[in-house]
């Protein structure tokens, strides 16, 4: 065997052994949670856009607290304000207001449809109650969206620190941690208490 063959030999091993450093499994990872993080914030812009709906049906249906509906409308526009692009994704401070933004508006759907259960004659309205399903349904998308970015994100997590890939992760990509979405109150596992006494 002439040299010249043997560097013949080696050029496709020197090609294995870099694509197993993680040269193409970083990135390809990295989109796949940004692409996930899209459809969190495609699940988070369908409800914004449901709430004004919601909340003319409310106020033509029934005459209900007008602070309820004031703090949906003021914790939708708030939520609306906070942006957090792909690049931030490492940043757990602007994951976390993006979070606590979010946090806020579910808290005002909360109380809103808690006053809505003392309320009956809404729930006669047709149209509202398409409306309420349309909500529970952008809810369950959103949990399902973030389900699936946080799995994104620990695959992600876990092929930058693992051998082979840190190797192309830190030299090559300069790879960091991405931050996986978590819930804002602390208490979030607890079942919100519902009480029709007064």
């Amino acid at each position: 065997m002439t040299i010249r063959s043997a560097r013949w030999l080696i050029l496709p091993a020197a090609a294995m052994s870099l694509s197993a450093c993680g040269i193409n499994s970083v990135p390809t990872k990295e989109e796949a949670a940004k692409a996930k993080w899209a459809n969190v914030e495609a699940a988070y812009q369908r409800r914004a856009d449901l709430i004004p709906n919601l909340v003319e049906t409310a106020k033509g249906a029934a005459q209900i607290e007008q602070s309820t509906l004031e703090g949906v409308i003021q914790a939708r526009a708030s939520a609306t304000q906070v942006k957090l692009s792909t690049d931030d994704l490492e940043d757990p401070a602007k994951v976390q207001a993006f979070q606590q933004a979010q946090g806020n508006v579910s808290s005002a759907l909360g109380r809103l449809l808690v006053t809505v259960e003392r309320y009956p004659d809404l729930k006669s309205q047709q149209r509202f109650a398409d409306l309420m399903t349309q909500l529970e349904g952008t809810e369950n998308r959103i949990n399902i969206s973030i389900q699936d970015y946080n799995a994104a994100v620990q695959d992600y997590n876990t092929t930058i620190r693992t051998f082979p890939d840190i190797i192309g992760a830190k030299i090559v990509h300069g790879a960091d941690p991405m931050t996986p979405y978590k819930a804002v109150n602390p208490n979030a596992e607890q079942a919100p208490k519902v009480d029709f006494g007064s």
